[in-house]
């Protein structure tokens, strides 16, 4: 007989049921890591170091030192409380000083006299991750077989540092209970804005497009003003799983990055940051209730994903969004069977 326990956890355990999705993902903001700085990672179910180089250039590994096994994502003495130091292009074991560079190669033992074989090869010792750094962010791809990036981030002008036009990052962060591809279905189901977000309307989807790995919608929903009734329009696009941009235009033209990264299988970090333009004749105070308007719908959606159970299939009526397309071209992100360990 099965006994309680049991039964309890493998409820747990079923309620999401999908692999961890391949892409570009972002693990910082750009202002987040410094010259000369490390930090640890935890993503994709693994454990991770993040380094900016003197010359300005981020580069992650995995966290553990080929030496002796150290986490090179924490110094110790004067580094104590942030992470290992950096000394060029390369990061500092805390352990015992070896020296590895963004590629994984060993590029100094302080102490020995004869190399080890693989050191003094120039082997990767340790291995490295492919890294891109735009719109003001660090993404990091993510492939459970190890294959090198399929496609590339987009570049958002709105997040370009020299664009006077568009004001500074606000930032907010979520952690997550759930899957990513349950967060994802929202892009496609307008039903909810009116039941979990309160909206006087269910929003018309104008556009809804799936290519390759890019993904178009375009939502469009009548919205009360002091102004009076404006027509406000919702554009998402997705570059992969995990990058997507939202433009608000109606009221106050606001961009989201909104962007969605695996801590593992069945936690996610949604990070979102808001840009909106400078433009005098709008008050602060109505560019301020976008933001809070979206960030409290954020907070309604945490409690339904984080309880709710992944159905593989659902009981759709003609007034649900296209699940199915979603789901189809979403599933080309999924490698069924992977343990999710590149090795």
């Amino acid at each position: 007989m099965t006994d309680k326990s049991t039964l309890i956890a493998s409820s747990k355990r079923a309620r999401v049921e999908l692999p961890m999705p391949f892409g570009w993902f972002q693990v910082l903001y750009s202002q987040e890591l410094a010259i000369g700085q490390s930090l640890p990672l935890e993503y994709f179910d693994q454990e991770l170091v993040i380094f900016r180089t003197e010359s300005g250039v981020v580069k992650v590994l995995d966290a553990y030192c080929a030496h002796m096994g150290a986490h090179l994502g924490y110094g110790i003495r004067d580094q104590a409380g942030g992470g290992s130091r950096v000394v060029g292009e390369s990061i500092v074991c805390p352990f015992h000083g070896w020296q590895f560079n963004g590629d994984g190669e060993c590029t100094s033992i302080p102490y020995a006299k004869n190399l080890p074989p693989r050191v003094a090869r120039c082997e990767k010792l340790i291995p490295s991750w492919h890294v891109r750094e735009a719109n003001q962010c660090i993404y990091v791809w993510y492939h459970p077989e190890g294959l090198d990036p399929l496609f590339d981030p987009i570049e958002i002008d709105e997040a370009g540092l020299d664009n006077a036009d568009w004001g500074e990052l606000q930032i907010h962060e979520w952690d997550i209970d759930t899957h990513m591809q349950e967060i994802g279905e929202n892009a496609v189901d307008a039903a909810h804005f009116c039941f979990v977000h309160g909206t006087p309307e269910i929003p018309e989807p104008a556009e809804i497009r799936f290519e390759d790995h890019r993904r178009h919608g375009v939502f469009v929903s009548k919205m009360d003003t002091p102004r009076g009734t404006v027509e406000g329009r919702i554009e998402n696009s997705s570059v992969g799983p995990g990058l997507s941009v939202v433009r608000f235009s109606g009221i106050c033209d606001t961009v989201l990055m909104a962007n969605i990264t695996p801590i593992s299988g069945i936690r996610s970090r949604a990070k979102y940051a808001f840009i909106q333009r400078r433009d005098g004749a709008k008050t602060s105070r109505v560019a301020q209730a976008i933001i809070d308007d979206i960030r409290q719908q954020m907070e309604e959606d945490k409690i339904i994903w984080a309880r709710k159970r992944y159905l593989e299939k659902p009981m759709l009526c003609d007034g649900d969004g296209p699940f199915a397309k979603f789901r189809r071209w979403y599933s080309q992100f999924l490698i069924e069977g992977c343990d999710n360990d590149r090795g």
